[in-house]
């Protein structure tokens, strides 16, 4: 199909790695549990769009010139770590007002999608990832892969993805919505989820660009 080979083999590997708490989990676990569902559901469709993005980087070859530049892949990740690290500062000195039940300040959609789709393109090791896992599905006789195949690949990858981290934003925000009246309670979910994002960022700068 397409140049695609063991796409059975594919489907399941990829729903089992979806299943596997990563990165991308714990930023959708920890925004769904300090902003609510909807921030969650965002947050999810914004890595998802990061992963498209991956997606399109390997199939045109871009992910290599990454994996061959250790000062490109060093200053990605940098990058990364910066903006985890100030999402993460900016929860944890976050100011409860009044009766307030919220220490954030109320965040639009668009902004919390952008952040989850930042979060996930500034983290070379995905990039290194789909360049490393993709070509095993994908047969060249020995010739230069078409894009087509890494980018249905990359596609269903996105898509199983997407499910299972919708799974994710629904119950972590279901479990904590009663919790979260107490303005006390509220406070310190985001102060933990700022830790966490702070956690990410020191994770992301120990990432080795040898898979």
């Amino acid at each position: 199909m397409y140049g695609i080979i063991n796409f059975e083999v594919f489907l399941v590997t990829v729903i089992l790695l979806n299943l596997t708490p990563g990165t991308d989990t714990m930023y959708i676990v920890s925004r769904s549990i300090s902003q609510g569902r909807a921030a969650g559901i965002y947050s999810a469709f914004g890595i998802s769009a990061g992963i498209i993005v991956h997606t399109l980087l390997a199939a045109f070859g871009l992910s290599l010139v990454l994996m061959q530049s250790p000062l490109l892949f060093n200053l990605i990740k940098i990058i990364g770590a910066i903006y985890l690290a100030y999402l993460g500062i900016k929860m944890l000195m976050a100011k409860k007002t009044g009766n307030e039940q919220k220490s954030l300040p109320k965040q639009n959609n668009k902004k919390i999608f952008l952040q989850g789709m930042i979060t996930n393109i500034t983290n070379p090791k995905v990039a290194l990832f789909f360049l490393a896992f993709l070509p095993q599905f994908i047969q060249t006789n020995g010739e230069v892969a078409s894009p087509i195949p890494f980018i249905l690949l990359g596609l269903t990858f996105t898509f199983t993805g997407t499910i299972w981290c919708l799974i994710t934003a629904y119950l972590s925000s279901m479990a904590t919505s009663k919790i979260k009246g107490n303005s006390k309670t509220a406070t310190a979910l985001n102060r933990l989820t700022g830790v966490v994002f702070i956690a990410m960022g020191i994770k992301l700068l120990n990432t080795k660009a040898a898979l």
